[in-house]
Formats: structure tokens, C-alpha cells, sequence
């Protein structure tokens, strides 16, 4: 077994799943709505929404033909829902309208108790990420949920989070950091992990552009598809290691200096040491052993970035996905994200005085 390096972060630099971050304040995380038949948040998760859909499909059986033909329901992917949204006949369009509607209610409804938990009161805003927001009948059902909203006097605004979700989990990693270490760099390295995927990328945090980090974007990226291999943790982890020196040798090719930060989104309850406490269990091996801790290995395979020292932060990865959104929330207070996936990852923040 290798020794893992573990260090503090230096001052200025937030500890790993810390509360006060650069621009915000995490006012509450994951917040788990408990009903007698089980977690209310599984109404709006992407399950959720292949189960209506499934049930439709069941209903339609018995009086006409099924549209999607012997298809599996988990093979049909957004992006089929969208052509026949746009494109089907009536009744199949109705289908999905159908579909949408009914998961928008079930947003909506875990959304209002949301509001009602200590952490969520007063919420201005709530941007939706995660897979249903990559796709128009995700949008949709967004869209709907807000009006559901509004028709009960709701004010809080829903919005689908501006970046494409995949590209959110990386880019919010400029808002784990001071906006003055990336000053004399052209980027810095993001990982966004997963229980399917791990996604690493570089992104070009663009200051001289814009200095509130507004015009970050994604220079390169690579993802690994873990669950199709099924590797042990950590065989896991030397992967997403070689993913980040293949990262760094093409941006020293292209001739980008690469800030010695990394920032990395992963599930669960981050610890201020980097180490998991608990919700990791969708992740290869385990990874809420108390031997094992991420920055630590990754310390070790990267101890320098340019001829400094690593510093890396480690948060939650719903909260780094709505971090991508803080250039686009100063006009609001209180506003927090939800992250619609296998789960429902949610994270409420407060903005910080600048």
C-alpha cells in the first residue's frame, strides 16, 4: 500500500466540502426528503421519469400498439423523446407531453418541500442541472415545474443551469479557488467524478475577459465510462491519474501554463481532510474507507504542476455544478441548484460580498 500525502491547504485556499467558498456561502447540502413510502426526491430523479414513462407505455399496450415497439424503456434515450417531441405524430408527441407533465408535477411537489426546509427558506433562484437538463423534454419539464410554482404564489425562479451539465461539473472548479491563482495561467485541471463516468478537463478560466469568471470554458476534456469496465478503486484512480498527466502534457505541448490547482467534484459528504464520509457507495471499490483518501492519491501522482506545489480542493459534486452559475447569480441573494441524476443532488448558497 502507498503512503498517501496528505497536507492542508495553504491560506486563502478552501478546505475540502468547506462551507465559506470564494464567492458563496453553502448554506445547506443534499438535503434528504423522507416520506413513509421512502426518499421524496426520488420523484424527481431521471429513474422517476423512465418509470412514468414506462407506465404509459404499460397503459398504452392495453388499448393500441406501444410506439417505441419492443424497445427496453432504459434504452430510450432523450434524445429519441426530443425527435418524437418535435417531429412524432400527435398521439406520440401527446405521449411524451403526457410523460413530461406528470414529472413535472413530481418536481414540483419535491421542490415546495424543499422551500420549507431550514436551509432552502427565502430561495430566490434554483438552476436545474444534472442529465435531465441536457435535453428539451428536460427543459420542458423545468419550465412546467416553475409555472406549477408560480401558480401557487411560489416566487422562486427555476432555471436550467446555463452550461451544458457535463461541462458545469468542470467548469464550477474556478470557483473552488481565489480568482488570483489562475493570474500568469491559461488554465487549471477539473475532475468531475461520477458513478458511471470520470471526467477530466482543462479549463481556460478567460480573467482578462472577464474577471468574474463568466467567459470560463473548456479547452479539452476526456471521460472514462468506469461502469463499463468495472475496475477496482484503485485501479480507478490510477486511470483518472493518467487522464490528468495526458491533460497537462497537451497543454504543455500547445504551450498553456496550467495553474497547480486541481479542482474535483465527487459525491458524498466531502470531509475537511479530502476523505468521504458517506454517499460514495455508486463509486468503484470503496471509497469511504478510512484509509483511503482522494487528495492524498492524487497528491501523490501529481505533487507539482509547473514547478509548484499542487494544491487541490475536493467539494461535492452537486455544489460544484451550481458553482458554475455564480457569474450569472449576483442580481439574487439566496438561490441553490438541484442536480436531477440517478439522485437528486442539491446545494443552497448565499452569495458573499465580492
Amino acid at each position: 500500500m502507498t503512503v498517501q500525502v496528505e497536507r492542508p491547504n495553504p491560506p486563502g485556499f478552501p478546505a475540502h466540502g468547506a462551507k465559506a467558498l470564494p464567492a458563496v456561502t453553502l448554506d445547506a447540502l443534499n438535503a434528504e426528503l423522507r416520506t413513509p413510502e421512502g426518499f421524496l426526491g426520488d420523484q424527481a430523479s431521471s429513474g422517476a421519469f423512465r418509470e412514468i414513462l414506462d407506465t404509459w407505455r404499460k397503459t398504452l399496450k392495453k388499448v393500441d400498439d406501444d410506439p417505441f415497439g419492443t424497445t427496453p424503456t432504459a434504452e430510450i434515450s432523450r434524445r429519441q423523446l426530443d425527435k418524437l417531441l418535435a417531429q412524432g405524430d400527435a398521439e406520440i408527441a401527446g405521449l411524451v407531453h403526457g410523460v413530461v407533465e406528470e414529472f413535472a408535477q413530481g418536481l414540483a411537489t419535491v421542490i415546495k418541500r424543499l422551500l420549507k426546509t431550514k436551509g432552502w427558506q427565502e430561495t430566490e433562484r434554483i438552476v436545474i442541472g444534472g442529465g435531465m437538463r441536457g435535453s428539451r423534454v428536460g427543459e420542458l419539464a423545468i419550465g412546467r415545474a416553475g409555472m406549477l410554482l408560480r401558480g401557487e404564489d411560489i416566487a422562486t425562479e427555476l432555471l436550467p443551469i446555463r452550461h451544458d451539465p457535463d461541462e458545469a461539473g468542470l467548469i464550477g472548479a474556478v470557483q473552488l479557488a481565489p480568482p488570483w491563482i489562475f493570474l500568469g495561467h491559461d488554465a487549471l485541471l477539473a475532475v468531475d467524478i461520477g458513478g458511471s463516468n470520470i471526467r477530466v478537463g482543462l479549463v481556460r478560466p478567460h480573467l482578462k475577459k472577464a474577471p468574474d469568471l463568466s467567459a470560463a470554458c473548456l479547452w479539452e476534456t476526456e471521460i472514462w465510462h468506469h461502469r463499463d469496465d468495472k475496475p477496482k478503486r484503485e485501479e480507478a484512480i490510477d486511470r483518472l491519474c493518467e487522464m490528468l498527466a495526458d491533460l497537462l502534457r497537451k497543454a504543455e505541448k500547445r504551450g498553456l501554463a496550467v495553474a497547480p490547482f486541481i479542482g474535483v467534484g465527487c459525491p458524498g459528504q466531502i470531509e475537511p481532510d479530502g476523505s468521504i464520509a458517506k454517499g460514495g457507495q455508486n463509486l468503484p471499490g470503496n471509497w469511504e474507507s478510512s484509509r483511503f483518501n482522494l487528495p492524498g492519491r492524487l497528491l501523490e501522482a501529481l505533487p507539482e504542476i509547473g514547478g509548484h506545489a499542487t494544491i487541490i480542493v475536493v467539494h461535492n459534486d452537486a455544489v460544484v455544478q451550481g458553482l458554475s452559475q455564480v457569474p450569472w447569480m449576483g442580481d439574487v441573494s439566496r438561490w441553490g441548484v438541484l442536480t436531477i441524476g440517478t439522485g437528486l443532488g442539491n446545494a443552497r448558497f448565499t452569495n458573499r460580498e465580492r
